[in-house]
């Protein structure tokens, strides 16, 4: 059963974080086509203040409010739960209160600082989404507790399309008035969708009022707690979760500060070191985004599953998930990763024309660098929330907390490199990861309840039907540029025919097996169609 709500709610998840990622993408193509790869190096800096607030104000939170909810509601403590969600609700609006009070006032010595002060525009205009997102964070932990995942994806889909439509039409807008402009019209689309996704996510809520109200009244197991112990226990969980969530953007700003900074020592302009950094981040960061909108589903799901088999003391359910965790990680992070790397810059010239072929290169090798990271990525977000859900916080926050050094110390060398430059952000973040990804494999070996199966044999398969791929992918891509003269319809074939190859394949290994099918949605009539 558990292992049935585990893939089905990454299934709904994933689905929705993949239509994210798409809308996302096309939003940040005609974006990047609109302001140009120096408009995207005003609008990124902010996004990445921006990112690191959210992270202090709520990351830990909604896994908190998820677990405690899980938690309550396995023990038959409904009215606990919602005790839970009452409180968070306060805290989060507190927090928010804060956090977007700070922005407002103190926006431009912020961007003073990083070296990158054209963005001052773009992070004040992300005031109102400080504000309300934390508060639709609440809603959200609370739905996940409760193993709903659809009220989350519909949120997250809605936000995401009054993001892109508000946001373009205000760059495309103010364009003539300046880049500057022009990116923080785009930021304050992110505002005005977190409005519509709290509203769409409250009427859920209410929705729900009358199961919340059966729930409560039928168990005989309702205990309250004080609202300071629950501020407590949601702190204890979510302070090192926190802390640990604030080192991925983190890592982004120091990416931000060394470029401006460290690059401005070797005479760049600040327009010039705003479109370099705009290559990462407009270009080769976008693309990279993809495959984790169904790791950051993966590990959203695990939470609320693993913490109930553990809570329950069922080993056999904890390491099932665990591997199928592990497993659907792997499926989705190797062609993914072995994919970009292989056609970084047909990927890059199909996508982004406008940027001018002199940076096709350019950017293709930041991707081609960065594509490798999204491998070691998804795995450290998969090991992590194992390692969240049966209170092993501070073990991923220690490694971050390891990352980050190694972040700061590779940037600093790498970035002030001349011959290396920007190439450093991206060496130094797959550098950061993969050491992460092994430090927490090691202790969720050594210090959790988990036994994990041998990793080698987790991996043999998806790796097969990942280098089955890469086959197809190579000599599609080698031969079909001597027939086909578009190299943009070539490299669309590529993906095509090696994505499928790639799906065949893992059934043909027997990466996925009719056991795993068993527990998708509609898997029966699924598996009929694979046997023919």
């Amino acid at each position: 059963m558990s292992k049935d709500n585990f893939v089905k709610g990454a299934a709904v998840l994933g689905l929705a974080g993949l239509i994210v990622k798409i809308l996302g993408a096309i939003y940040r193509l005609p974006l990047t086509n609109l302001i140009g790869t120096e408009g995207m190096g005003y609008y990124q800096p902010a996004y990445n203040i921006y990112n690191l607030l959210l992270a202090i104000s709520l990351a830990g939170f909604p896994t908190a409010i998820a677990r405690l909810i899980s938690e309550k509601r396995a023990l038959g403590n409904y009215k606990g739960s919602y005790q839970v969600y009452s409180v968070s609700l306060t805290i989060m609006f507190v927090l928010g209160l804060v956090s977007s009070v700070f922005i407002l006032l103190f926006a431009k010595p912020v961007m003073d600082f990083m070296g990158s002060s054209s963005s001052y525009y773009s992070l004040l205009a992300l005031v109102p989404a400080l504000l309300i997102v934390p508060l639709l964070s609440s809603y959200r932990g609370f739905f996940q507790g409760s193993q709903e995942m659809l009220p989350i994806a519909v949120s997250q889909i809605f936000e995401q399309l009054f993001r892109i439509a508000v946001g373009y039409f205000l760059a495309y807008t103010l364009v003539d008035i300046g880049l500057e402009e022009s990116a923080a019209g785009a930021t304050f689309g992110a505002s005005i969708g977190s409005i519509v996704a709290l509203v769409l996510i409250y009427i859920f809520f209410i929705r729900r009022k009358k199961l919340t109200k059966k729930e409560i009244n039928e168990s005989d197991n309702n205990k309250l707690e004080t609202n300071k112990s629950i501020v407590n226990t949601l702190l204890k969980i979510a302070i090192p979760i926190t802390i640990g969530a604030s080192i991925a953007p983190l890592m982004g700003i120091v990416d931000n500060y060394f470029v401006f900074n460290r690059l401005a020592l070797h005479g760049f302009t600040e327009s010039q070191i705003a479109d370099m950094y705009g290559q990462l981040s407009g270009t080769a960061h976008t693309l990279i985004n993809f495959p984790q909108a169904f790791s950051t589903a993966i590990a959203m799901s695990l939470v609320p599953v693993i913490t109930d088999a553990y809570v329950k003391k069922d080993r056999l359910r904890l390491n099932q998930t665990s591997d199928m965790g592990v497993k659907i990680s792997l499926i989705i992070a190797l062609p993914c990763g072995i994919g970009m790397f292989m056609l970084a810059e047909p990927i890059i010239a199909l996508l982004f024309p406008s940027i001018g072929a002199d940076k096709f290169a350019s950017s293709g090798i930041l991707l081609k660098i960065l594509s490798i990271s999204v491998i070691f990525l998804i795995l450290v977000q998969a090991f992590t929330a194992m390692l969240q859900s049966v209170n092993k916080q501070m073990i991923p926050v220690k490694n971050l907390f390891i990352g980050l050094i190694i972040k700061v110390i590779l940037s600093y060398i790498l970035i002030g490199m001349p011959s290396v430059n920007i190439k450093g952000a991206a060496f130094s973040t797959a550098g950061t990861y993969f050491i992460v990804a092994i430090l927490n494999y090691i202790d969720i070996k050594k210090y959790t309840p988990i036994k994990l199966s041998n990793f080698i044999k987790i991996s043999a398969l998806p790796l097969l039907s990942t280098a089955i791929m890469a086959i197809v992918v190579w000599v599609i891509y080698k031969f079909g540029g001597m027939v086909i003269k578009s190299g943009g319809l070539v490299t669309l074939l590529s993906i095509a025919i090696g994505g499928f190859a790639y799906l065949v394949a893992l059934f043909v290994t027997g990466a996925i097996t009719s056991d795993d099918l068993e527990l998708i949605p509609m898997g029966s009539k699924l598996k009929r169609f694979v046997r023919k």
